[in-house]
Parts: C-alpha cells; structure tokens; sequence
C-alpha cells in the first residue's frame, strides 16, 4: 500500500485558451501534470482532484455549473478517482481532503496544478503544515502575471518567487523530469 497522493489542483477549463482567467504557460504544465499523473496511476498511488467553484453566479471564473469549472481533459479524473469540491484557495478548508489523506495512511502529497500563487501555495503550506511530506512540480503548475502598488510582475517571475519560498522551507521544489526519474 502506497503512502503518497498525488493533489492535482484546480487544472480546469477556465485556465486554457478560450476560458474567462487564462494562464500562462498552461498547456504545457498540465502536460507535465498528465504525465506526473500516468506515473502515479501506475504505481497505484491515491490521486486526489482538486476542482473550485465560486459560489456566485457574478463570478470572474469558476461559475458553478459552467463548462469553465470543470476540470480539463488533461486532468480528468478517471472512475473511482476522488474529486473535491472547493470554494475557498486552500482545498483543505471545508473539504474532506484532510480525513480522506489521513484515513488512506498518507505521509507524502505531491502537489501539480494552478495557480502557483494562489491555491498552489496554499496547499503546499497547509499540507507542511499538517505534517505531510511534500513535493510541488514546479513545471506542472502555471500562474499569470500580477500587478501590485503600480508594479507589474510577470508571470515568470510571480511562478519563481513562489517556487523559491515554497522550495525555502516547504517542499521539495522540482521538475517532471527530475520527479519522473
């Protein structure tokens, strides 16, 4: 019985071309993200979905029932898979994804999806913080630029700073090849 879980966060519909919050760098992160997920399928490790929905019809993305809500066709879960419905960044808050790791024997979570500085972030930080061994993809995870106090920041550079800190005292920070082999 394997004691690691894969957490694919939040690779939905609204995060590709043609969805309402667009990422860069999307397609192929969730291209490392299936190719990090086909490995933990074969080694029979518990693979977890993460999806979010905005509990509001006003929503920017992520509108309940939406076709940009669902997960993309990269990360789709296959039958028996567990799938957690969010509506908060961190998928531990007001979910079950804590009991189900607990009760399944899980020590270590590696972590792929969307967006490094936002749930990618929260994830990592909670599940340190709840004693779990964790890795992030680094190149399996995809964010956008921001802009704060007059300061544009690109999307490369919000991607760096949160994979360094996460890396500084969270995780183990890698990419798919360096996790694959």
């Amino acid at each position: 019985m394997t004691t690691n879980a894969l957490i694919v966060v939040d690779i939905q519909n609204d995060y590709f071309p043609g969805g309402k919050w667009q990422l860069d760098g999307v397609d192929a992160a969730a291209d490392n993200a299936a190719r990090i997920i086909a490995a933990a399928r074969k080694q029979g490790e518990l693979v977890i979905h993460v999806r979010h929905e905005t509990p509001s019809p006003d929503a920017p993305f992520f509108v309940p029932d939406s076709e940009g809500a669902q997960l993309h066709e990269k990360a789709a879960a296959l039958p028996g898979e567990k799938v957690i419905l969010k509506h908060f960044m961190s998928p531990y808050r007001e979910t079950d994804l804590l009991e189900t790791l607990k009760n399944k024997g899980i020590e270590t979570v590696t972590v792929v999806g969307n967006m490094s500085h936002m749930c990618i972030d929260a994830v990592t930080r909670a599940s340190d913080d709840y004693g779990f061994k964790t890795t992030v993809i680094h190149d399996a995870c995809a964010t956008h630029g921001l802009e704060f106090n007059g300061v544009t920041v690109p999307a490369s550079h919000v991607h760096a700073a949160f994979m360094a800190a996460l890396d500084f005292g969270y995780a183990t920070v890698v990419s798919t090849e360096q996790f694959l082999a």
